[in-house]
């Protein structure tokens, strides 16, 4: 959430979106317990990182492909 956002709330509206954010974290905390492992909404994804080559490689592929269908269309 952002500053702005946040000053453009009402003192009820802020309450109400404390008490939303402490059930959410209750909710998460008795999940992890279920589950038997630590949960987090918060934690980003790893992005997967492509060598060069086979950057290359996906590259020549997709432009085949679109001369094969450029290729096809026009007949």
């Amino acid at each position: 959430m952002t500053f702005n956002f946040l000053a453009q709330l009402s003192v009820k509206q802020l309450k109400r979106a404390i008490a939303i954010r402490q059930k959410i974290e209750t909710l998460q905390a008795q999940l992890s317990k279920l589950v038997g492992a630590e949960t987090s909404m918060t934690t980003p994804r790893k992005r997967r990182k492509l060598s060069a080559a086979a950057k290359a490689k996906i590259s020549a592929a997709a432009k085949k492909r679109w001369a094969k269908f450029r290729a096809s269309k026009g007949k």
